[in-house]
């Protein structure tokens, strides 16, 4: 028996994740069924909830938008062999930029504040994630205990600076001043109809840049190559004379000043304002949008998408049908991240075994091993 060859590109990136989400929802519907409700009547609802009408789209590409900046934020530390598994911290501290420049600029134009906080938010998420990455090239650190530990820093320091710096004065609530109406970013509900009273805006246009971007950045640029280089055999590129220190840290930041970008969505398009907790764990769906979409942007915006529907259907969920509560769709989160992250290889060898049976090559060689048991 000749070895398992790999999978095309194509079925590695889109016919495996679809396989396993497929097996995730059928588990899920059998976790529904026990509990006395009807599955078909839930996927119905989170359907209907995520893509029922434009109210609903709009809802499920921004929260799409957070998860395609911290899929991204994940998959180009992966392609280096890097798991920064610090995006919420990272695009939780990125607020301080964003609202440092926002607050001063308000009285300008929101086109002319948006490209400024855009740089605030890459720098501050940026920093927060280069530390790590000099911490691991310098000190030998293992950039997953380090960017851990970093998300409970960033958490403190912004409950510090929001309680005890930004607040205004009378204001009881742990939030900044709010950017002034001349200088808030308007959601593209005010230009297409179909999305008012949504919170998408034009960060899902930077969202799609950013996906171009990194596919441009790791497969047709030499440093993509160099980072892609790193992540299969840092001991070939340290022999090749490549500095793996130096990668790591621009990694590290690059990817920092991708999970950065969420700050921006929310402080410049929806909230106007620094608040806690706004980044509402997108760090951390982020890993799992990563390992469903293989690293790629193609696959990143899909599963983006799917998080963003189950998110708002979720919301829609509990009040289609009372039986069922919005932690259902955690349970149906946790299910897809178990078959298409910890469990992805469980059908890799069948498809494998598939592909080859039906390709030319493994044809010719099933017929040479015929004629030669037909001559012996």
């Amino acid at each position: 028996m000749s070895a398992l060859r790999p999978l095309p590109r194509w079925a590695d990136i889109l016919l495996l994740p679809i396989i396993n989400l497929v097996l995730a929802f059928v588990i899920s519907g059998l976790v529904v069924l026990a509990i006395g409700q009807n599955p078909l009547a839930a996927l119905e609802a989170i359907v209907g909830g995520a893509f029922g009408s434009g109210y609903n789209i709009g809802y499920t590409l921004y929260y799409s938008t957070n998860f395609i900046f911290t899929g991204l934020a994940v998959a180009v530390a992966a392609h280096a062999g890097l798991f920064n598994i610090g995006g919420n911290g990272q695009a939780y501290i990125a607020g301080l930029g964003v609202i440092l420049v926002a607050l001063p600029l308000q009285f300008l134009p929101w086109w002319v504040t948006f490209p400024i906080a855009i740089l605030a938010g890459a720098a501050v998420g940026g920093f927060w994630a280069f530390i790590p990455g000099w911490l691991q090239a310098k000190r030998g650190s293992h950039v997953v205990i380090t960017t851990i530990m970093f998300n409970f820093i960033a958490a403190a320091i912004m409950v510090y600076m929001v309680v005890n710096v930004l607040k205004p004065a009378g204001v009881l609530a742990p939030e900044s001043a709010m950017i002034d109406p001349a200088g808030r970013m308007p959601k593209l509900g005010t230009f297409i109809p179909w999305f008012r009273n949504t919170d998408v805006n034009f960060t899902l246009l930077l969202a799609l840049l950013c996906l171009v971007g990194v596919y441009v950045l790791v497969w047709h640029t030499r440093f993509g190559y160099t980072m892609r280089a790193l992540g299969h055999n840092p001991t070939a590129t340290t022999y090749a004379g490549i500095s793996n220190s130096r990668t790591i840290m621009i990694v590290m930041t690059l990817s920092g000043a991708l999970a950065g970008m969420v700050a921006v969505n929310q402080i410049v398009g929806v909230q106007y304002r620094l608040v806690l907790d706004y980044v509402a764990d997108a760090g951390f769906v982020g890993i799992a949008v990563a390992l469903m979409g293989r690293n790629h942007p193609i696959g990143i915006l899909f599963a983006a998408l799917l998080f963003g529907a189950l998110y708002q259907g979720g919301n829609e969920l509990q009040y289609v049908i009372p039986g069922l509560s919005k932690e259902m769709v955690v349970v149906i989160q946790a299910l897809v991240i178990l078959f298409t992250g910890a469990m992805e290889g469980m059908f890799r060898p069948g498809l494998q075994r598939a592909f080859m049976l039906f390709s030319p090559a493994q044809k010719a060689e099933a017929e040479a091993r015929n004629v030669a048991k037909s001559e012996s």
